[in-house]
């Protein structure tokens, strides 16, 4: 290939960029319709043999404005409130792009590896985790739940005079403590750990979805004169199912009495700390020794972001170093001059976790926090918060509806109860048929879940585009579609 014919071409960034900055601008502004009814449109491009020979950039970007952003998903609607996840605003989406050419990894001391730690730092800040907890970015939630467990597994060997990421578990029997509500990928953990889905205990919650700290306690103690050995008590600020909060001082205190290291897992919910009416759920915060956050969750981060967080950061080194390697270490100076390529590696970010090369994912949350700063997103969660309080005391005003939980921040959980004379199970396929018409029909996108038996419709209010009269409509919308239903009238 001729280079110099080539990457003329290819590099006109400022050109190309403002036709993808448009078509974005267009699908924020004016939300298509579900993508999957257009499939003619586009799905001939899952069909395509592997390009041979090279073609104009130009008719890529043509494909990418016409075909592929168009219907590349609902995400960024404003009605999309189905996961926690949602499309990124603005400012991190600009950073992203920024370092994708400008600093596409976090190695390296230069001016993106140092904003990397210092948006660590001002997370642990605005969120009021103590100054000597440390933090390390990875792909998101799942990663980051794999590596706090990774330092709880070195912490509970170690105390023990044990390496287990030098010599392995060797068949020791040890556990895991969750309430229902936590999230299933500290099973995964386990099972990547070496410990396997079944050393995960699960505590009974109370009626209001919160672990039984009594009972927590009971399951260690047993376990501990059974020869198990417990690696780590997990506890959810936020539970992403439905948004519960746990006594954290109580489970922290079960657990430390123990000597077991004690895990928050805040992926969607540590955000809610910024709600001062939310705030005191959160007693008990800097006793952790691990939490986590994804800021592409409630931070509205573009996906792939998630954040770790432990008492001491030398433990990580201890448990995911890679050890030495000669193209990597012999390649920087060590001279102690620092302003020129390849003079310092930087922080060791790579022996940290499961990631070597990793994207420089800090400056992305460097943009969110310089783009609203604490008192914009401390805006946006309460307002987020006020939604879900909102629907569940509305459903809860009105007969045909019911709220089957108490929002401790912004999940709801309703269903349409009709006129009273439905059994569970008919209830249950009702909302289900309510649902796909929802995501069908409408502009809301909420998802589903089961609580305590009951099928609900559950909006998670994270978007940064939703609105009030979006909100106001939700309901009004429900009702309407399951008297139909209930009638028998779909149209």
């Amino acid at each position: 290939m001729d280079e110099s014919a080539y990457y003329p071409e290819s590099e006109r960034l400022a050109e190309l960029l403002a036709r993808i900055g448009a078509s974005l601008d267009d699908k924020v502004h004016n939300p298509p319709c579900d993508p999957y009814l257009n499939r003619a449109q586009w799905e001939h491009l899952a069909h395509e043999p592997v390009p041979l020979a090279p073609a104009p950039v130009d008719a890529l970007v043509d494909e990418l404005v016409s075909l592929l952003i168009p219907n590349g998903g609902r995400v960024s609607d404003p009605g999309f409130w189905a996961f926690v996840t949602t499309a990124p605003t603005t400012a991190p989406l600009v950073a992203a792009t920024a370092a994708a050419l400008g600093a596409p990894v976090r190695y390296g001391y230069q001016a993106v590896n140092a904003i990397e730690e210092r948006s660590l730092e001002w997370l642990g800040e605005i969120f009021g985790l103590p100054a000597h907890m440390k933090g390390l970015y990875t792909s998101g939630g799942s990663s980051a739940n794999i590596v706090a467990m990774g330092a709880a597994r070195q912490h509970a060997f170690e105390a023990r005079g044990l390496d287990p990421a030098l010599d392995g578990v060797n068949g020791t029997p040890c556990a895991f403590y969750v309430s229902p509500e936590t999230h299933h990928t500290i099973q995964r953990a386990a099972a990547v750990l070496g410990f396997g889905r079944s050393s995960v205990r699960e505590i009974p919650a109370d009626d209001n979805l919160h672990i039984r700290t009594d009972l927590l306690a009971d399951a260690i103690d047993a376990d501990i004169a059974a020869g198990v050995l417990p690696i780590a008590v997990i506890a959810n600020a936020g539970a992403t199912n439905t948004g519960t909060i746990d006594p954290l001082r109580g489970v922290a205190t079960v657990a430390h009495e123990r000597g077991v290291w004690f895990h928050i897992d805040g992926a969607y919910g540590l955000p809610g700390y910024l709600d001062e009416r939310v705030r005191p759920k959160y007693d008990g915060l800097e006793l952790a020794d691990s939490i986590i956050i994804d800021p592409h969750k409630w931070l509205s981060a573009p996906a792939g972001i998630g954040v770790v967080f432990v008492r001491d950061r030398t433990i990580l080194q201890r448990a995911f170093t890679q050890g030495p390697a000669d193209y990597l270490e012999g390649s920087f100076a060590d001279d102690g001059r620092i302003g020129v390529s390849l003079d310092s590696p930087g922080i060791p970010y790579g022996d940290f976790g499961l990631e070597l090369t990793a994207p420089s994912r800090g400056i992305q949350v460097w943009a969110i926090l310089r783009e609203q700063g604490v008192s914009g997103l401390t805006e946006r969660i309460r307002r987020d918060n006020d939604f879900a309080t909102y629907v569940a005391r509305t459903a809860n005003d009105d007969p045909r509806l019911e709220s089957l939980t108490t929002p401790d921040l912004s999940v709801a959980c309703i269903r349409y109860v009709g006129d009273g004379t439905h059994s569970n199970d008919e209830l249950n396929e009702l909302n289900h048929r309510i649902h796909r018409r929802l995501v069908r029909e409408t502009e809301f996108l909420p998802s589903t879940t089961v609580v305590k038996g009951a099928y609900t419709i559950r909006p998670c209010f994270i978007s940064p585009r939703a609105t009030w009269p979006l909100i106001e409509a939700f309901l009004p919308t429900v009702v309407r579609i399951g008297d139909e239903e209930a009638a028998g009238s779909t149209p």
